[in-house]
C-alpha cells in the first residue's frame, strides 16, 4: 500500500484546503449541542454545501450519484476537512454512512433514485432502527414484526438506541418476516418513513445531556414491499453490508480527531507544566502509537474496501471497532488527568466528549461481541456456552 500522494492527490489536496479556507469563515456559528433540529439545520446546510462543492459522496459509485474517487481521495477528504475543523456528519451519519452505502449496494434502481440523491444534498436524514430493549447485544433476536398484508408490511414492535430519530426521515429498520425460519434466516431491511401512521419516538436523554437517541414504538405501521432493501428474508444479510460501513470506515474521521485532541492534549501538557511528568508522557506517546496504527488500518480498509475479504480478513472492521472503543476511551480518560479539577466542568469539549467516550464500547456492537466475532469467525475458535 503505497501512501505517498500522487500528483492528481496532491492537486486535490491543495483544491480541498483552499475551498476549505474560503468556505469555512462563511457559515453560520454552531448551534447549542443539545438543539437537535437546529443541529439537522446546520449539519444539512454543511451537507448541502458539499454537495454544491462537488465533494459530497466522493468514495460513492458514480452509478450512485457519487464521484467514484478512490479510497486515498476519501481519505485524503477526510483527513482534511478534519484538520481545518470543518463540521462532521452530525445528523446525517446514518444516511451518508450506512444506509446510502447499503442502498447503493443492495437497492434496486429505483430505490437507489429514490433516496441517494437526497441523502447526497442533505434534504433527507436517516436514522438507524436495529437494537430492540429486549434483544441486549444480540441482534438476530429482534422481535419487532412485519405482516405482509398485499403490497404493504405492517410493522409492530419498538426498537430503542435509534440514532437521530428525533429529526429523521428515514429509518433503516430491520423485521422479522417469518416466524417459522431460523432466527437469522426471517429478517428483513426495510426503508420505513417517521412520518407514516403508528410511529411514535421517545427520546433517551444521554449521560451527556443529550438526545441524540430515542426507544421507537411502532403500532401497526404501514412500510410499502416497495421500501425493502434485498429479498424478503435476506435482511440479516443485507444488515451485515451496513455493520460492514458501519464497522470499516465510518470511524475514519472520528481517528483523526482523536489524533488531533492528542496533539492538543501535548500542547497542553508543555503549557501547564505537566510535560516533566514522564508517566503522561509514557501514556500520550502509548496513545499516539495506537491511533497512528488505527489510521493505518483506516488507510488499509479503504484500500481493501473492493476486494473480496474471507476469513481474519473479513472481520477486521471488528478488530478496528474493538482496538478503537478502547482507544478513545483511554484517550479521554488522560485528558482528565490532564485537566484536573476543570474536568468535572461539563461544559469542557474534552469532558463532554469523555462522557461520549463510555459508550463507544457499547454502539455498532459491544465490546463482548466485537471480540465473539474475531475469535469464532477470524479465528475459528469454537461458540462459547
Amino acid at each position: 500500500m503505497d501512501l505517498t500522494d500522487t500528483e492528481d492527490e496532491r492537486d486535490f489536496r491543495l483544491r480541498l484546503r483552499d475551498w476549505l479556507r474560503r468556505t469555512l469563515p462563511t457559515l453560520p456559528p454552531p448551534p447549542p449541542a443539545h438543539d437537535w433540529p437546529a443541529r439537522r439545520a446546520y449539519d444539512c446546510g454543511w451537507q448541502r454545501a458539499l454537495y454544491d462543492a462537488g465533494y459530497a459522496g466522493l468514495h460513492w459509485p458514480a452509478e450512485a450519484g457519487g464521484r467514484g474517487a478512490t479510497p486515498a481521495v476519501h481519505l485524503i477528504f477526510l483527513e482534511e476537512t478534519e484538520r481545518a475543523g470543518a463540521p462532521y456528519v452530525g445528523a446525517n451519519f446514518v444516511g451518508l454512512l450506512h444506509a446510502g452505502p447499503t442502498i447503493a449496494a443492495e437497492g434496486t434502481p429505483a430505490q437507489r433514485a429514490r433516496w441517494l440523491p437526497a441523502i447526497l444534498r442533505g434534504d433527507e436524514v436517516w436514522c438507524q432502527g436495529f437494537s430492540e430493549p429486549e434483544a441486549g447485544s444480540d441482534l438476530a433476536a429482534l422481535r419487532t414484526w412485519a405482516v405482509r398484508e398485499d403490497d404493504t408490511y405492517v410493522v409492530t414492535g419498538s426498537k430503542v438506541w435509534t440514532s437521530h430519530a428525533e429529526v429523521a426521515d428515514w429509518c433503516e429498520l430491520l423485521v422479522r418476516t417469518d416466524s417459522a425460519a431460523p432466527r437469522h434466516k426471517g429478517i428483513s431491511w426495510l426503508a420505513m418513513p417517521m412520518s407514516a401512521p403508528g410511529v411514535t419516538v421517545r427520546p433517551l436523554r444521554t449521560l451527556a445531556g443529550s438526545t441524540e437517541f430515542a426507544e421507537l414504538v411502532l403500532d401497526r405501521v404501514p412500510v410499502p414491499v416497495g421500501h425493502r432493501v434485498g429479498e424478503e428474508n435476506d435482511g440479516w444479510r443485507v444488515s451485515m453490508v451496513t455493520l460492514s460501513f458501519e464497522r470499516g470506515t465510518a470511524f475514519a474521521g472520528e481517528v483523526v480527531a482523536c489524533r488531533r485532541t492528542l496533539a492538543d492534549m501535548a500542547r497542553t501538557a508543555r503549557h501547564n507544566g505537566r510535560w516533566d511528568d514522564s508517566s503522561l508522557r509514557r501514556r500520550l506517546g502509548r496513545l499516539n502509537a495506537q491511533f497512528t496504527a488505527l489510521w493505518r488500518m483506516t488507510q488499509w480498509h479503504a484500500c481493501a474496501g473492493e476486494a473480496p475479504r474471507t476469513g481474519a480478513a473479513a472481520v477486521s472492521g471488528s478488530v478496528f471497532k474493538l482496538l478503537y472503543s478502547q482507544a478513545r476511551q483511554e484517550l479521554y480518560d488522560t485528558a482528565a488527568d490532564l485537566l484536573g479539577p476543570p474536568a468535572l466542568d461539563a461544559g469542557h469539549p474534552w469532558t463532554a466528549a469523555r462522557l461520549s467516550s463510555l459508550s463507544y464500547t457499547i454502539a455498532a456492537g459491544t465490546s463482548h461481541i466485537q471480540q465473539n466475532i474475531i475469535a469464532e469467525r477470524g479465528l475459528g475458535l469454537p461458540k462459547g456456552r
